[in-house]
């Protein structure tokens, strides 16, 4: 999964990113008063110039694409750092605000979009710093550091003065002469103020302030209490006898060495292989329940603390006049209302839901009369029914899957869609098992940023896998250009062993490479809306068409080579792969569904419902049973632990992978009608509106630019094997 960094080099969009909503105004936004009241109070931040002395953060960081330098960053750094950070941001918004010249563009709009340069070279590499490399301290030092920022952020959306000069170059927009990219900033930024609250009287702003600051510590206290019951959570095994059916590699990457002793964890690459693999019923159960029960009892419970989110977010877009939280969130996406994005969701899981009873009844039929089929059978005999039905094991594929060559796979894809290159080159870099590529444009030479890569899983690294950033593409006065980053989980292999992929960790690698790119090609001026912007329901679409490339015969012909023989991987077996794609979909897409219509429902609640919930795992199967999602199958995220809305950016928008798969499938179908995977016309369309644009127009606009017309869902239903039958002629 993707987000955008904590703070994207515009002071508006700090508000944004930390989730702070606006109000939808009354009267237009030209009329919309701007209450000139005493700005919000802020604690007042003190740092010395001892606490700084020596601290990197304060310094010119000298390397050539200018990294962090990680092996000189302490955990006693960040916080000094911070404070000093924020003084200077507030002393940037105060020249804007003093300014005696009247506002323009540039004295306010653009000055706005470079302030907080020093806070977000801080940020950035903490934010990336505790998402893969945490301890206590650090840990500690979020539930200080985020609260902090969220105040500084809501009293500068807060601050009338500042409100009155973004209002005033607004008004005068359709008169000064601006450029597309000046335009749109321009937009985004007013956009921005409104919807976060600049236009609120001052009893509400003030009751919006203390609610983010809450919400900022609720979902800091969620995450962690969700990575410290994962990895709490350690299934030992001594009875070799105990782990029959598990692949070789694979056992010998959960063996604890020198013992004769394996260890399984909830990490979600372990879980899924060993509920597909293991033989032993008893301990699939004690794994399927330590994945699904995380977060949700003892010290580590965060039932209480979502409920309270949810509530809170309800509350607020009470006060900024929208009937929930979800209505306020998709006003601005491409499905623009809740029950636009229930209504395809449930249009999706009709067949899925349908196809799913099929799967169940095959598999009950494997089973036969010696126990009823439950949740923890489910993966275990879907590869039995797979192999039955296809002659195929997945597990086969993994030696034509080795990390090195699957990752220059996808380096190739981007070299023949966009002509770009990628050469490894030595850099710092936080962790001794991430690498670095330089980036280049083959046809100018121009550096177009470094792309740096960590792939394996780790007891201090968050779960999942993601696209992040140490810096965004600016051009204003100066060139700068993005340093991105890919996250991984991948369990390490054994020692001197290859690291071989599954191949849903093949499309995940080029999903998230998809992310970068994007972040990696943008040509936007400003950082505001350069590189991973857009809508929930349309970034997920530059990462999720690039997918289809992984798995394409001519592709996988060039980097699916076995790892010790060089062999390509047989057309026999990709076949068989392809025949068996959409095995199991039923299941794959009910699941991820009940999740999306959870996170829905949560946001969907007015603040008096919200107000009525007292336990999170009865409104849980509540909203189940009533889609009717079959009882054996869990969302892909229970409430618990569902850290994509309750501690990430997704809340309301988990749905925006599948909508974004409307764009992928329509997008790909594209190059397939051309009978060129890498039809140099459409690349370009695709690199010029889609990689390279950034939130330049809005989403629709910008996929009709690339496509020509917009999406249909026909591709879509029939890639998942759900193909609505015509009705015959005649």
């Amino acid at each position: 999964m993707t987000t955008k960094h904590f703070l994207l080099g515009t002071v508006a969009a700090l508000a944004l990113t930390l989730s702070a909503c606006g109000k939808k105004p009354d009267a237009t936004p030209e009329q919309a008063e701007v209450s000139q009241t005493e700005k919000p109070e802020r604690p007042e931040i003190v740092v010395t110039n001892a606490e700084l002395e020596g601290n990197p953060f304060r310094q010119e960081w000298t390397s050539e694409y200018g990294v962090p330098p990680f092996s000189q960053i302490t955990d006693a750094h960040y916080l000094p750092a911070t404070k000093k950070a924020l003084l200077e941001l507030r002393e940037e918004v105060a020249a804007i605000v003093n300014n005696p010249d009247a506002p323009d563009f540039d004295n306010t709009i653009v000055a706005l979009d470079q302030a907080g340069g020093s806070l977000n070279r801080v940020i950035m590499t903490f934010n990336n710093i505790t998402n893969t490399d945490t301890n206590d301290t650090l840990s500690e030092l979020e539930s200080e550091i985020y609260p902090m920022l969220t105040r500084e952020t809501d009293a500068i959306t807060f601050n009338p003065d500042l409100f009155t000069r973004v209002q005033a170059v607004y008004a005068e927009r359709d008169r000064l002469g601006l450029d597309e990219q000046d335009a749109r900033l321009l937009e985004l930024t007013h956009r921005d103020f409104v919807r976060n609250g600049a236009a609120l009287n001052p009893d509400v702003k003030a009751e919006v302030a203390s609610i983010n600051e809450e919400l900022s510590a609720l979902t800091t206290e969620f995450g962690k209490n969700l990575l410290l019951s994962t990895k709490a959570f350690k299934l030992e095994v001594t009875d070799e006898a105990q782990l029959a059916g598990l692949a070789d590699d694979f056992k010998n990457s959960i063996k604890v060495e020198g013992e004769d002793k394996w260890v399984l964890t909830v990490d979600r690459s372990v879980f899924e292989t060993f509920m597909t693999q293991g033989e032993n019923r008893d301990l699939r159960k004690q794994m399927f329940d330590g994945y699904r029960l995380r977060a949700s009892s003892g010290e580590y419970d965060n039932g209480p603390i979502l409920i309270k989110i949810a509530q809170l977010r309800a509350r607020r877009a009470e006060l900024m006049g929208y009937p929930s939280h979800a209505a306020y969130q998709l006003e601005t996406r491409m499905a623009k209302t809740p029950q636009q994005a229930e209504d395809f969701l449930k249009r999706v899981l009709e067949p899925g839901l349908a196809r799913a009873t099929e799967e169940r009844a095959d598999m009950q039929a494997i089973i036969g009369d010696a126990f009823t089929l439950e949740g923890q059978d489910w993966w275990f005999y879907a590869e039995k029914v797979r192999q039955a039905k296809y002659a195929f094991d997945g597990n086969v594929l993994k030696p034509y899957f080795e990390l090195g060559a699957v990752r220059q796979g996808a380096f190739d894809v981007a070299t023949k869609l966009f002509n770009v290159s990628f050469t490894p080159v030595e850099t710092e870099t936080w962790n001794p098992v991430a690498q670095s590529w330089d980036v280049k444009d083959l046809e100018t030479g121009e550096h177009l940023g470094l792309f740096m890569a960590d792939m394996y899983s780790r007891d201090s690294k968050r779960g999942g896998a993601w696209m992040s950033s140490f810096r965004d593409a600016s051009n204003v006065g100066e060139t700068i250009r993005p340093i991105i980053t890919n996250n991984l989980n991948v369990t390490p292999p054994a020692r001197g062993e290859p690291t071989l992929l599954t191949f849903t960790e093949v499309e995940t690698l080029f999903h998230e490479f998809g992310h970068g790119l994007h972040g990696l090609l943008t040509q936007i001026k400003y950082s505001t809306f350069s590189g991973v912007d857009g809508p929930r329901d349309y970034t997920e679409f530059p990462a999720q068409i690039l997918e289809h490339w992984a798995g394409d015969p001519e592709v996988l012909a060039v980097y699916a080579r076995h790892n010790k023989t060089g062999e390509i991987i047989p057309q026999e077996l990709v076949d068989k792969m392809n025949a068996a794609s959409n095995f199991n979909q039923g299941f794959k897409t009910t699941e991820f569904i009940a999740a999306s219509l959870l996170d829905l429902r949560w946001h969907m609640l007015t603040s008096e419902e919200a107000a009525k919930i007292t336990d999170a795992r009865a409104f849980e199967q509540q909203v189940m049973e009533e889609y009717g999602i079959l009882p054996e199958i869990e969302p892909r995220y229970r409430s618990q632990y569902f850290s994509h809305i309750f501690a990430g950016g997704y809340s309301a928008g988990y749905y925006a992978y599948l909508w974004s798969e409307i764009l992928d499938a329509d997008g790909f179908m594209a190059f397939k009608q051309t009978g060129d995977i890498y039809n140099p016309e459409l690349a370009g369309k695709l690199k010029k509106w889609v990689y390279e644009s950034g939130g330049l127009r809005e989403a629709d606009e910008l996929y009709r630019n690339f496509r020509g017309a917009d999406p249909t869902i026909e591709p879509l239903l029939e890639n998942r094997g759900f193909a609505e039958e015509k009705p015959s002629e005649g």
